[in-house]
């Protein structure tokens, strides 16, 4: 897909479509408006016959309008005016978007970005209008084979702007938005990827080539120099398998030399049986998700990297399969992490706080300034959630807040979850300085208390994201979130948020 910046009046754009947008009780916007006097009022004649209210989520495509250039118009509903903010903007684009994609349209030039929304100015819409419109368009296909009559696709697209002054700032949003939807494209790319095909040397691989584009810093760390390290607890959730672990760290450095880093860790489990702890079989299949954390700070570096956003970012990924075997970690096993703190595995399926603590230890090496992890973590998480909100711990409150308002400021929200010292109690162990596992009431908060226990030198926050990285059903795959959340507290913290 080509974007492009344009300003200009509606009716004269020669175009495959122009979109425009209509609000509840079939008032048109401003762009509209002047289609309906290009064309004498025949659009203000369609909605008056009732072929539009102007609800959310709505659309009509037309045809061959007298006085309007562009070969089709697309009316998209916009809801009521009064309430017009983020929520209704983005599900505008979107609903544009659906509409497009079955039309015969090459190209088509998009006014929607001239509405006003609250509180929110030209270059949030045209960098979430980029970042929306590129997801809408994601198709992984890469297994299938070809169609054998594709049909015309959407090719072109030009975002318009009311004031040209803004061209300069809304150009460098509209980079901003791309480099977030790639970095969403990979990060569904490789949790969409088949577990056959995405093992941890894959990622490793993956993260290589990451590398050699953006002249990062690579290191990769095998099972011999974990076992030097004392990474056992890592290395118990690998041992079921016969795929070699993988710890992956990534270093870009667009900041100052001795400005500490920003530290992303990721899960990345590439395929979760849950080992001895065996899962139920039905829809297993979907644990190939279980590294999407792994994903997304591989995607969130690439984003980043792409921008060349003036910070130190680094990326630490425990990359492992947990599988049964005879080798496997049992129920009842302890272990030591490279911490030195021992650890008495109850549940083998608990496994993604055991490579983690590992990982959050190492990144401490790195003097980080702020630690974020990023896990599918928990089933808690969902129950809790849904698919709506990712879980947010942190051990700082303001660090909590910033990534929450990140997280509002993307559309990919999350909700903070306590972290009190009450629900410690439940991680006792009689055998072990601490359990893997805190009995069935509040799992994702006892999960977020483990590695809480790991990551006390340094601000650190958790995002459970095992409700919001995937879908299941007919939509089944991966969403790419919480790449918008990174990135936009990525953006805020190297000031250029441009909001």
């Amino acid at each position: 897909m080509e974007f492009s910046i344009k300003s200009g009046n509606p009716e004269k754009q020669r175009s495959g479509c122009v979109v425009v947008g209509v609000f509840e009780s079939k008032k048109l916007s401003l762009p509209a408006l002047l289609l309906d006097k290009a064309s004498d009022g025949f659009i203000a004649t369609l909605l008056r016959r009732g072929e539009m209210e102007g609800k959310s989520g709505t659309s009509l495509l037309l045809h061959a309008i007298p006085g309007i250039n562009s070969e089709r118009v697309l009316l998209v509903g916009l809801g009521k005016e009064k309430d017009f903010g983020d929520k209704e903007y983005c599900l505008a684009i979107k609903t544009a978007i659906k509409a497009l994609k079955q039309t015969q349209a090459q190209d088509a030039t998009l006014f929607l970005t001239e509405l006003a929304v609250r509180k929110r100015n030209t270059a949030w819409k045209i960098r979430q209008t980029a970042s929306i419109c590129s997801d809408a368009l994601y198709q992984f296909d890469q297994f299938k084979s070809p169609s054998p009559n594709p049909g015309r696709q959407l090719r072109k697209l030009a975002l318009c702007i009311q004031n040209a002054n803004e061209r300069a700032q809304a150009e460098e949003a509209l980079q901003q938005g791309l480099a977030i939807a790639e970095g969403m494209a990979l990060c569904k790319d490789l949790g969409n990827m088949p577990p056959n095909v995405c093992n941890p040397v894959y990622l490793a691989q993956e993260a290589e080539k990451i590398a050699k584009e953006f002249s990062l810093e690579c290191e990769i760390l095998g099972p011999d120099e974990m076992r030097e390290l004392g990474m056992h607890s890592l290395l118990a959730v690998a041992a079921g398998s016969h795929q070699p672990p993988r710890l992956i760290c990534l270093h870009y450095k667009g900041g100052q030399p001795d400005e500490a880093p920003i530290v992303l860790v990721g899960k990345g489990v590439t395929f979760d049986t849950g080992g001895i702890s065996l899962k139920p079989g039905a829809e297993m299949d979907e644990m190939k998700y279980d590294m999407c954390g792994a994903a997304s700070v591989l995607g969130a570096m690439q984003a980043a990297a792409r921008m060349a956003l003036p910070i130190n970012l680094s990326i630490v990924v425990p990359a492992t399969e947990n599988m049964p075997g005879g080798g496997a970690t049992r129920p009842g096993d302890i272990v030591s992490s490279m911490s030195g703190q021992t650890i008495e595995i109850l549940n083998t399926d608990a496994e993604g706080r055991l490579i983690l603590c590992d990982a959050l230890t190492y990144a401490g090496r790195f003097n980080p300034q702020v630690v974020i992890d990023v896990a599918t973590l928990t089933g808690a998480c969902v129950v809790a959630l849904a698919g709506i909100a990712s879980g947010l711990f942190a051990n700082k409150d303001g660090l909590a807040r910033e990534l929450l308002e990140a997280g509002e400021e993307a559309g990919d929200r999350a909700w903070q979850l306590p972290l009190w010292d009450e629900y410690q109690e439940l991680l006792k162990s009689p055998f072990a300085d601490m359990a893997n596992i805190g009995g069935r009431w509040g799992g994702a908060i006892t999960a977020a208390c483990f590695l809480s226990r790991f990551t006390k030198e340094y601000r650190w926050a958790h995002l459970d994201i095992a409700g919001t990285a995937w879908k299941s059903g007919a939509d089944k795959g991966a969403t790419g979130r919480p790449v918008p959340l990174l990135m936009h507290y990525l953006l805020q913290h190297a000031g250029k948020s441009l909001n």
